[in-house]
C-alpha cells in the first residue's frame, strides 16, 4: 500500500512539473520571445505558424534548442543567442522553444 501511495504522489509531482514547465515556457515567451516571434521580425517564425515552423521542427529539438541558446544565422533570418536576452537561463530558453513548437503543431 505504501508503494502505491508513493508512486501516486510521484506521478502527481511529475505531472505538476510538466505543467509548470509549459507555464514557464509561455511566461518566457511573453516576456522575451514575443518581441520577434509575434511579428516575424528578422525572419523569426511567428508563434503558431505551422508552415514556417514545420521545417525547423523537422530538424529536431536538439537543433532548435542549440540555435535558440547559441544563436543562428540562416538563409531567411537570424537568431541572436538567447534572443539577445543573456539574462535567461538555458532552461528558460528551452522551455520557451518547447512552448513555441507545441503552438505550431
Amino acid at each position: 500500500m505504501k508503494k502505491v501511495i508513493t508512486a501516486a504522489v510521484a506521478g502527481v509531482v511529475l505531472m505538476g512539473a510538466g505543467q509548470a514547465m509549459a507555464a514557464d515556457g509561455k511566461a518566457v515567451y511573453d516576456k522575451a520571445c514575443f518581441a520577434c516571434h509575434k511579428m516575424g521580425i528578422a525572419g523569426s517564425p511567428k508563434l503558431g505558424d505551422k508552415k514556417l515552423w514545420a521545417p525547423r521542427i523537422a530538424q529536431g529539438m536538439d537543433v532548435l534548442n542549440e540555435h535558440a541558446i547559441k544563436g543562428y544565422k540562416g538563409k531567411t533570418g537570424m537568431m541572436p543567442p538567447k534572443g539577445g536576452r543573456t539574462d535567461l537561463s538555458d532552461a528558460e530558453v528551452i522551455a520557451a522553444v518547447e512552448y513555441m513548437v507545441n503552438a505550431a503543431k
